[in-house]
């Protein structure tokens, strides 16, 4: 009997140094997938050395898959003026990648796919509402300037799938109460991190590795480290985050800034005018290995976010043994217990910065093994080995009717 194929369908190249939480998961997925199936990627080249629109074999931690870029995408970091959803939808569009299993990370792509045949999934990210109806940023989702024409699009596209998932429960009944012919299809699904990646250290190594760092900045031995990682977008919001860090007003607390994007000269310019150019670093994009140490030993990551759904580096951050400070958006503040973390009420810098102090003056109170345990029913290797196993019963009950027919 053949494998049942599973074709993954995202703008991004997973070799390259990529910022995002789908493209941890689409990782997550290849990595983790059981030998009975066959994976594909339908992605994009990150230079030219890879054919276009040519299937190729290629490894990928330590799994052989098949990928056919669509274009040449140097950065994918950083939007251009084209979005690169539309350029990967007008790609799409003439082609057939139908398989056994297809995903889908982003709607406009499923344009292309009405007539393919196969069982369709789509991801939900984030709550699509609050992502709609937020107001301060126009150029944050480029729909938003247009509400009446997504829905409109998406009503015409949310029919075709078997699969409609979210790692966001308000997604979830937003979905199902609005499209309630499809309503059995939309389910909640919790979002991964890779397990064995993302892992504590003891007190005693967590302080080592810390002084470390310090001395490698030339900071003093006792800095303590706020984590941001992600993508410099209105979404995130750093320039907040910033101003959060200046509110907190303390010498002795350094911000790290894992990440890049549009808004990469925006924070700069803020970190200047804040006068905090010796308390911020930021490091740019930095490869998963590097930033899964930085989570072990910072003293605390925060999310400055406007809408979210579930952050998969806030699982990353717990399961590491760190505690997290986030906005009240997303499925985070479901999943935060009093003793991994803090949500702010209030979206403001200080109210950030209050948390932040809190947690870094009684690190006590949020202990490793607290936090640890908050993201344990998240490991990949027991989410991702049971949502392919569903996906194979139901392959094989599809093949074994299509026999007897």
């Amino acid at each position: 009997m053949r494998k049942p194929v599973l074709t993954i369908f995202y703008q991004f190249n997973p070799w390259s140094t990529t910022i995002g939480g789908i493209q941890t998961l689409i990782n997550i997925f290849i990595k983790y997938a059981p030998p009975e199936f066959a994976v594909r990627l339908v992605g994009t080249a990150n230079d030219k050395t890879q054919p276009i629109l040519k299937w190729q074999s290629a490894e990928f931690a330590g799994k052989e898959i098949s990928f056919l870029p669509l274009f040449s995408l140097k950065n994918d970091n950083v939007r251009s003026l084209i979005p690169t959803t539309v350029k990967y939808t007008a790609a799409l569009l003439g082609q057939c990648f139908e398989s056994d299993f297809m995903h889908f990370h982003r709607l406009e792509p499923t344009l292309a796919a009405l007539n393919w045949q196969g069982e369709k999934t789509l991801f939900i990210h984030n709550d699509i509402h609050t992502q709609m109806q937020t107001v301060r940023d126009k150029k944050a989702i480029l729909w938003r300037r247009f509400p009446a024409a997504y829905f409109a699009v998406e009503s015409l596209l949310v029919p075709q799938f078997s699969q409609i998932l979210s790692c966001n429960t308000d997604a979830v009944k937003h979905y199902k109460e609005r499209y309630k012919s499809v309503s059995d299809r939309v389910a909640y699904i919790k979002n991964s991190y890779d397990n064995e990646l993302f892992y504590p250290l003891n007190q005693e190594e967590k302080e080592v590795e810390k002084r470390e760092l310090a001395q490698k900045l030339g900071l003093p031995d006792d800095t303590r480290f706020v984590l941001f990682a992600g993508r410099l977008h209105p979404q995130k919001d750093p320039t907040l985050l910033v101003r959060a860090i200046a509110a907190l007003n303390d010498p002795c607390v350094h911000l790290l800034i894992a990440g890049d994007g549009e808004l990469a000269a925006q924070v700069r310019t803020e970190i200047d005018t804040s006068g905090l150019t010796g308390r911020v670093t930021m490091l740019g994009a930095v490869p998963i290995a590097q930033l899964a140490q930085l989570h072990r030993i910072c003293n605390v990551f925060v999310l400055s976010s406007a809408y979210e759904g579930l952050p998969l580096v806030v699982l990353e951050a717990l399961a590491s043994g760190t505690p997290v400070v986030t906005t009240e958006c997303g499925e985070t503040p479901k999943l935060l217990t009093s003793n991994s973390g803090i949500v702010c009420r209030q979206r403001t810098s200080e109210c950030i910065a209050d948390a932040l102090r809190k947690v870094l003056q009684h690190p006590e109170d949020y202990p490793i093994e607290s936090c640890v345990e908050t993201a344990q029913p998240y490991a990949a290797r027991t989410v991702v080995r049971d949502i392919y196993s569903e996906m194979l019963n139901r392959w094989e009950q599809r093949v074994t009717f299509a026999v007897k027919v």
